[in-house]
């Protein structure tokens, strides 16, 4: 097991049960300036929580063998441990993304993506919100609003990423421009939501269960612009707050 976290440096839990996964992400966390513990299975990352181990963020395998990723989140979110959790797994399918969001994980990503995707995530993760998006930050639906590859001709509400078309509903159309039209700001998961439902309309799954309808917004919204680029990553998750349009560096 590495070394814990210093107090000037982020603190990552990696937990997995595949041991040449675990210590390859290990030493590319820690070369990019993260403190990894890791764990091989459930059990193990439990017992660190027990006895008060904490993380700036968690690294969680799906299928392990005893306790499996899922009931480690939940686990922690019945124990009222808020620490930011992002999935790395191979399974694909839908039900596995929302079960593992619906229970407070704040992302979802295939091990097969790129180290520098998931160092981008989990940077945006350990660095926490900025400050909130304003109303009048959302450019004239008049004008055609242009970010990087990004171009949303707002007046018959189509959008392009690269020159191509990227398929979005209205609604979708709408949450984008929302994100996009937001210059270094953040949006709210709350925001987002008041959009597409009306303001201070009731959700399910509880007091804050608009956000598990956010996230899927969102996760519908990455997929149709992977689709026209597969290393498309510029919708940030601020864990806790909501999301951010992220222009590529």
């Amino acid at each position: 097991m590495m070394e814990e976290a210093t107090t000037t440096t982020k603190h990552v839990v990696v937990v997995d049960d595949d041991p040449l996964f675990r210590e390859s992400l290990g030493l590319n966390l820690a070369e990019n300036g993260f403190s990894v513990t890791d764990f091989n299975d459930g059990a193990g990352a439990l017992k660190h929580f027990t006895d008060g181990g904490t993380a700036d963020a968690v690294l969680l395998d799906w299928r392990m063998p005893g306790i499996d990723g899922l009931a480690v989140l939940r686990w922690m979110r019945e124990k009222d441990i808020q620490i930011p959790v992002v999935f790395l797994t191979v399974l694909s399918d839908e039900i596995y993304e929302e079960a593992a969001l619906r229970w407070g994980a704040v992302d979802f990503i295939d091990k097969s993506r790129s180290l520098s995707i998931i160092l981008q995530r989990l940077r945006l993760i350990t660095e926490g919100a900025k400050k909130p998006a304003v109303a009048d930050s959302v450019a004239d639906i008049s004008q055609p609003l242009v970010r990087g590859k990004l171009e949303l001709r707002t007046d018959i509400s189509r959008a392009f990423y690269d020159g191509k078309r990227v398929d979005l509903t209205l609604t979708e159309f709408n949450i984008v421009r929302l994100l996009a039209g937001a210059v270094d700001a953040d949006v709210s998961y709350r925001q987002i939501y008041d959009l597409v439902r009306g303001k201070d309309f009731v959700a399910g799954y509880g007091e804050e269960g608009f956000r598990v309808n956010v996230r899927s917004f969102i996760k519908r919204i990455r997929q149709k612009f992977r689709e026209v680029d597969e290393e498309f990553d510029c919708i940030g998750n601020y864990p806790g707050f909501g999301y951010r349009w992220m222009d590529p560096a």
